[in-house]
């Protein structure tokens, strides 16, 4: 059974930066395309961020291009999202997500597989 766990959320002002971790385990995570994702209070999920298994291709919602980078350490079975200049529109439960199939489609949540209990990120002005 494969598990994703995400971690690094928290509290921070405007213009400041927060790291996501996402660790997973019981699956080949190398084969996994993984996603980030957030939903804030009263919205629905949004996609972030995602990168393909191989690392050699990302993507990102418009609204955080610039600022946050998506990452992966196929080794440690682990995927970062690098956070910068952080705003309060930026307020959410981030999710991380691995997508087992070939096809890589970042920006759908319904193709990815597994995903993780979401933490939180509060941006205050």
């Amino acid at each position: 059974q494969v598990h994703v766990v995400e971690s690094g959320g928290g509290s921070v002002q405007a213009g400041g930066s927060l790291r996501l971790s996402c660790a997973t385990s019981g699956g080949p995570f190398s084969t996994y395309h993984m996603g980030w994702f957030r939903q804030a209070p009263g919205q629905e999920r949004e996609f972030v961020a995602a990168i393909t298994f191989s690392g050699s291709s990302t993507h990102y919602t418009d609204s955080v291009k610039g600022r946050f980078i998506i990452s992966r350490d196929n080794g440690k079975s682990t995927v970062y999202l690098q956070m910068n200049s952080l705003k309060p529109e930026d307020t959410a439960v981030y999710y991380c997500a691995a997508d087992a199939d070939r096809a890589f489609r970042p920006r759908d949540a319904a193709a990815f597989d597994y995903w993780g209990q979401g933490t939180q990120v509060t941006v205050s002005s």
